[in-house]
């Protein structure tokens, strides 16, 4: 049985139109204007146990609303949807048991306390037998190597440090579902590196299904094998990863490294060049044309070294945005 499944998921908003001027907002006191925002437009897909499923959109796409709606937080407008088999909405205790919300730009940990205060409140929150809460809790601290911190106020931890504790807090209660929202916003390499390690272990032995959205592409090659794709409200692809480079990467980057110490200039033929240093020279060729491309450039010149590429997930998942229509009343959406 799936762990999540929704079907055609709708939130629509009523917004207030404030009008200009002083005049306007008189008008404004006896005589509202509103506007409806579709900040999720007949989402629908579903997700299978163990699964880690990245869950990508620009701004104001509805990943944050569909999030919220699958954990319960706010009620869809129309739709249907079951997470752990169960509606979100009707926020049953033994579903909140079963699943965790992580929003990296928001904190769930007392600022000015250890975190290990805060673990102790969840123990009570979950009602979590003590030795199951030190067993879970020094395992977590382990794999995330932040045993030696859980003493030190949140406030002074850095913010790789804080996340890391934001997702022990979330996990100590074993959780079947991991719904993380822009985990590493903000973080630095080594400490995204990090907390991808981590999330990837902790999927592997304890099989927590999670969905995850985020504009770092890093994040998405590191943990996910398949890819949702929401714009304008409305999910426009839905299947493996590597299936974007095809549907969408109709050409791929060719790296070329010439003899001698300037590259020749008669390479426009073969292809859009978008780098050039001494004898290495980029291409930008289209998928069907990299053989022929390749062949002509050898019979003419001596190449040291090449490389043929997919561009970076950053460029297809941009194509795959342009590429998706609007919806029909010009609307809009929200995340």
């Amino acid at each position: 049985m799936p762990i999540i499944e929704a079907d055609q998921l709708t939130k629509v908003y009523r917004v207030f139109q404030k009008q200009e001027g002083l005049l306007g907002a008189v008008r404004g006191l006896f005589h509202r204007e509103y506007k409806e925002v579709r900040a999720a437009d007949g989402v629908s897909f579903s997700i299978e146990p163990g699964e880690m499923v990245a869950f990508l959109g620009p701004n104001g796409a509805g990943k944050t609303t569909t999030l919220k709606m699958l954990s319960g937080l706010i009620f869809p407008t129309s739709g249907t949807a079951r997470v752990l088999d169960f509606v979100p909405w009707e926020r049953a205790d033994a579903f909140r048991r079963q699943f965790s919300l992580v929003m990296g730009q928001k904190n769930q940990l007392w600022w000015d306390l250890p975190a290990a205060d805060s673990f102790q409140l969840h123990q009570e929150i979950y009602s979590l037998p003590l030795e199951q809460f030190r067993r879970t809790l020094g395992e977590l601290t382990e794999m995330f190597g932040v045993a030696a911190l859980s003493r030190q106020p949140v406030r002074e931890l850095s913010l790789g440090e804080r996340m890391k504790m934001e997702l022990i807090a979330a996990l100590l209660h074993q959780p079947r579902l991991l719904l993380l929202d822009e985990p590493t916003i903000g973080l630095d390499v080594v400490a995204q590196v990090t907390i991808q390690k981590c999330l990837k272990d902790y999927n592997r032995s304890r099989g927590v299904t999670m969905l995850l959205t985020s504009h770092n592409m890093r994040d998405v090659e590191a943990l996910c094998d398949r890819v949702l794709v929401i714009t304008h409200g409305r999910v426009i692809f839905d299947g493996p990863l590597g299936r974007i480079s095809q549907q969408f990467g109709q050409a791929k980057l060719v790296r070329l490294h010439f003899a001698g110490d300037v590259a020749p200039t008669d390479l426009a033929e073969f292809g859009e060049e978008t780098g050039r240093r001494g004898p290495v020279v980029e291409l930008k060729v289209e998928r069907s044309r990299v053989a022929a491309a390749l062949d002509a450039v050898l019979d003419r010149h001596t190449i040291v070294d090449l490389s043929v590429e997919d561009p970076p997930l950053e460029q297809m998942i941009a194509k795959v945005f342009q590429e998706a229509q609007p919806m029909p009343n010009g609307t809009p959406a929200v995340g």
